[in-house]
């Protein structure tokens, strides 16, 4: 397996990465990806709570999303695949329209753990959150 975002890309044929149900649902579109950096980003509508507000829960599965596929990035190196172990994310403005952008930097890319900051954002570059994803690396199946 690759580690670059065109050649990860290629993998999936139609030239999209697809982030699996939850992600496509909630439209999440990744726009650069290595083990070093991953960016994405979502929609705030129809990703909203009650009240209006970007819900916390779709922050965390955009973090997730972008962490993910760092640390999968990262793993193919090894023969293994990543799986999120741990999520933490703090909230610190609402977003009530537009765009959140996710920024995913590596805290630590190990042979069998992966950690990765993400720093959200809204259209107007004022962070909305901040989240951490530990991924396990793990052999792949059959392997």
């Amino acid at each position: 397996m690759s580690t670059d975002f065109e050649s990860l890309r290629t993998q999936f044929g139609d030239g999209t990465i697809s982030l699996g149900a939850l992600a496509d649902r909630m439209g999440v579109e990744v726009t650069e990806a290595s083990a070093e950096r991953v960016v994405g980003r979502m929609p705030v509508s129809g990703n909203e709570q009650p009240f209006g507000l970007l819900h916390g829960g779709a922050s965390c599965v955009l973090a997730e999303s972008l962490g993910s596929i760092g640390s999968t990035i990262h793993a193919s190196q090894f023969g293994r695949v990543a799986v999120g172990i741990e999520i933490n994310a703090t909230h610190h403005r609402s977003a009530t329209e537009g765009h959140v952008t996710g920024v995913a930097t590596p805290v630590h890319l190990g042979r069998t753990l992966a950690t990765w900051d993400i720093a959200i954002t809204d259209d107007n570059g004022t962070k909305v959150c901040t989240s951490r994803l530990t991924c396990m690396l793990r052999e792949l199946p059959g392997a």
